[in-house]
């Protein structure tokens, strides 16, 4: 049996313990996870891979998508002639079915005009929890993403020059990523630039200070991210203050991760201590987010979640202290859940570095 036939028999097996009697899956990256098929978004079209609880899975999607169906899904096409979730709607049985988050509301609408039987529940959970937990090979793809990355954080000293601008300096580091993968956009703050945590790049120019770059890429399928807060002639005494905080709160987040603790508990070693040193106000996000397939995936290292952490997880750990007008620090690793603990996928050293 395949690995993609095993998580499909993992997402039947939740829908039965949540009391589902089928889900349907649309995101394009969970489709992928289960079926080892790759689709481009289909845009305003209809996919939609409908788990039973017992028996084949059908994936039902528009023909401009040929795909090829296994031992453990079949495929039902429909053309843009007809209603799209007609198909999906003959097979459903009635009683609650787990919808993705990702269906367009106007496919929900449709099918439940057609089936007034069918109570629509949330069910994204039956393939983000299976997603969440990382098999071996996985876990090697992840290191592996994390040295690469490693590797081109590494030259940011090298790129960076007098009189460049943010925008310039994510060029550069968009052209080295392309070489090992594909680059999701990477965050460049200059200065006050970095004094906000989801700053736009721009055409602001270096000058002494901070430098914050917040970058990864996909490779092989799985992403990897990191940030280092580097220092462009000189540090000043508060820069140098904020910036130890922030790395001792790094190291503090990392050091609470282990099976069976709270993600609200890891967030709270972090926070707790930029609190308690004056901060707690310029922390303005959560700790992390779980990542794989994607750069961003459920949960969240966030106060609020009282989910355990799980052996197998990959996660970030992010702290930062956001000076408005000023300046921004943040120092984030990827953690891998280990049986005792963690394994922190980026080496990139974490000591104060002034550039130039």
């Amino acid at each position: 049996m395949s690995i993609y036939s095993e998580r499909l028999l993992g997402v039947q097996d939740k829908i039965r313990k949540t009391g589902l009697e089928a889900a349907v899956i649309c995101e394009p990256t969970s489709i992928r996870y289960l079926l080892n098929r790759n689709f481009v978004h289909v845009g305003e079209r209809l996919m939609a891979l409908a788990v039973p609880k017992e028996g084949k899975s059908i994936l039902f999607i528009n023909r401009l998508f040929p795909v090829s169906g296994d031992e453990s899904f079949d495929v039902v096409y429909h053309d843009d002639t007809e209603i799209a979730t007609e198909g999906l709607a003959r097979f459903l049985p009635s009683g609650k079915i787990g919808i993705d988050r990702f269906l367009y509301s106007q496919f929900l609408i449709q099918l439940l005009e057609q089936r007034n039987d069918i109570v629509p529940k949330v069910g994204s959970y039956v393939v983000e929890e299976l997603r969440m937990i990382k098999g071996e090979d996985e876990k090697e793809l992840m290191r592996r993403a994390s040295v690469l990355n490693d590797e081109i954080i590494a030259k940011v000293p090298e790129l960076i020059r007098p009189g460049m601008t943010e925008l310039e300096l994510a060029d550069l580091l968009i052209a080295e990523y392309k070489k090992v993968g594909e680059p999701w956009a990477p965050l460049v703050g200059f200065g006050p630039g970095a004094a906000d945590p989801h700053h736009v790049n721009s055409d602001t120019v270096i000058s002494p200070g901070v430098v914050l770059v917040d970058a990864g890429q996909e490779t092989n399928g799985y992403f990897s991210d990191m940030t280092r807060t580097f220092f462009y002639k000189e540090v000043s005494e508060e820069e140098r203050k904020v910036y130890e905080i922030v790395k001792e709160a790094n190291r503090r987040g990392k050091a609470a991760v282990k099976p069976g603790v709270r993600f609200c508990d890891v967030d709270a070693a972090a926070r707790d201590y930029i609190t308690e040193m004056g901060y707690g106000e310029y922390f303005t996000h959560r700790l992390g987010h779980n990542i794989g397939m994607q750069l961003h995936e459920e949960p969240s290292v966030s106060a609020s979640n009282t989910g355990t952490v799980e052996e197998g997880m990959t996660f970030s750990i992010e702290p930062g202290i956001y000076l408005p007008g000023k300046f921004g620090v943040r120092i984030e690793d990827l953690v891998l859940v280990t049986k005792d603990g963690c394994e922190v996928l980026n080496s990139y050293p974490r000591e104060i570095q002034i550039i130039g």
